[in-house]
């Protein structure tokens, strides 16, 4: 007796197509899963056995070997149990054979046979929908997420409903549409006093997507400013919010009330976090911080605590977008196109650049946090905005500009970027050769500085690139002094 269940295995962001056989045949009763899986995978033998008796099913009373194929492919987690357990229910004619193989399937079993949500439905059932199958049967709360892929996801809370649904006798109350998360209650830009230069520099880091960079004494205002950055962020497009749902979901982070990202997400990782940590890894492997981060912020608060190799590991990630993971068994490839916020002290005691205040550093000191950053990191944050020290006046002043007025101002100059960039005018172009003459300025500082100019201008509503644009850039653009 022989039957079939189709599931998908996830390799980095791609679900492979797993086919899952059940043979049943006459000896001494036995329980065996080949075909490369993990010790999860191994594990729901007993998951499947409990669940199939918790469904009021029977049990049969034969040598059982499923075979998860390709067999060269490794298999990983809890998501097989479902269609597992179905293979096993059609071999021994509990369920009907022709009705499961109109499905895939997916979810994790509890003793008591109810389904549980897995990592990575909605790729699962993007698949599922390329190979020609037009329903899912997953856990109730992975419909909504599979549904995004354009498939009919069957909720289910019980193996037995499963069994009931195949044979025709339970239909599933149908999946509702996932609803919009909207802005979110991230901190107001009101609450920042003063620091006009630093509030001006996030909103063309808003406008035009740029790296950032803000350095200054402690109690500047840096992280507070940094943290409102996803306030004034332009919504995400359908096509981004079902990019980035896939990373969440595929990353076990996708929260159950909303499965549809659709606002740009914001990570701040600790300064201890690891190399795979923050940029991604691990025998999976799986997504890190800055592939969570992708259409959204990344946030590194205290730049210089970080662990050199992290930091020199995001230098590919914000050049190319992409995260590339070699594993002997293959790459997984993850994009990590994100805005790279960073905060940082101008010293280790935290006194330089702070009138009212000696710092105490010794010049062997500030070398050795200055080398901390190479040059190659630095030149990649296309504004370094210094901050001082607010006056008590300042401090005093009436709130801020809100957040949404500001937003209202990125918007539509995000926009003009898309459709039209100002271009560089012959009096901005021979500008910005005499600074590439006079400043230490690389030829990849140039272009970002090309880059901020022609947000600049957007902000400002100008089809070109003028002289006073370029010159702002220009002034964003001091790297070095933060090397001591």
């Amino acid at each position: 007796m022989l039957a079939r269940a189709v599931t998908h295995a996830l390799v980095g962001l791609e679900a492979r197509p797993v086919e899952v056989e059940a043979h049943l045949q006459r000896g001494v009763p036995a329980f065996a899963i080949v075909g490369l899986p993990d010790k999860a995978c191994q594990e729901a033998k007993e998951r499947v056995r409990s669940g199939i008796a918790s469904a009021e099913l029977e049990w049969p009373g034969h040598r059982i070997t499923v075979n998860l194929a390709p067999a060269g492919l490794r298999k990983e987690g809890s998501g097989y149990d479902l269609p597992i357990a179905l293979a096993v229910l059609a071999a021994s004619h509990q369920i009907p054979a022709d009705a499961l193989a109109e499905h895939a399937a997916v979810g994790e079993l509890a003793l008591d046979g109810r389904l549980r949500p897995v990592p990575g439905a909605i790729v699962a059932a993007e698949a599922a929908r390329r190979a020609g199958l037009g329903r899912l049967l997953c856990p109730h709360e992975s419909a909504p997420e599979a549904a995004l892929a354009g498939i009919e996801a069957v909720p289910l809370r019980h193996l037995a409903e499963a069994g009931a649904y195949l044979w025709g006798r339970f239909q599933p109350a149908p999946v509702e549409p996932v609803k919009p998360a909207g802005n979110g209650s991230w901190p107001d830009l009101s609450d920042v006093r003063g620091q006009e230069r630093g509030r001006r520099a996030l909103e063309i880091v808003a406008a035009g997507r740029h790296n950032v960079l803000f350095a200054g004494p402690p109690g500047t205002g840096k992280t507070m400013l940094a943290r409102r950055l996803p306030a004034i962020l332009p919504p995400l497009t359908l096509d981004q919010a079902l990019e980035v749902t896939r990373i969440h979901s595929v990353a076990g982070v996708l929260p159950a009330a909303h499965p549809l990202v659709d606002r740009p997400p914001f990570r701040a990782p600790h300064h201890t976090a690891s190399t795979a940590a923050v940029v991604g890894g691990g025998p999976g492997p799986r997504p890190g911080e800055v592939s969570l981060a992708h259409h959204g912020v990344l946030l590194l608060d205290e730049l210089a605590e970080f662990h050199r190799p992290v930091l020199e590991a995001l230098r590919q990630p914000l050049e190319d977008g992409v995260v590339a993971i070699a594993r002997a068994a293959g790459q997984a490839v993850f994009p990590a196109r994100f805005v790279l916020v960073a905060t940082m002290n101008l010293c280790p005691c935290g006194a330089r650049g702070d009138p009212a205040v000696e710092c105490s550093c010794s010049p062997q000191k500030l070398a050795a946090y200055g080398a901390k950053l190479s040059r190659a990191l630095l030149d990649r944050f296309d504004l370094v905005v210094h901050m001082p020290r607010p006056r008590g006046r300042e401090l005093d002043a009436a709130p801020g500009e809100p957040s949404a007025r500001v937003r209202a101002r990125v918007e539509p100059a995000s926009e003009h970027l898309r459709e039209r960039r100002p271009r560089l005018g012959a009096e901005a172009r021979a500008l910005l050769v005499r600074a590439v003459d006079t400043l230490p300025l690389s030829a990849r500082g140039r272009a970002r500085v090309a880059r901020v100019a022609a947000t600049i201008a957007a902000l400002a509503g100008a089809d070109s690139i003028e002289p006073s644009h370029v010159a702002e850039a220009l002034s964003y653009r001091a790297p070095s002094e933060l090397r001591g």
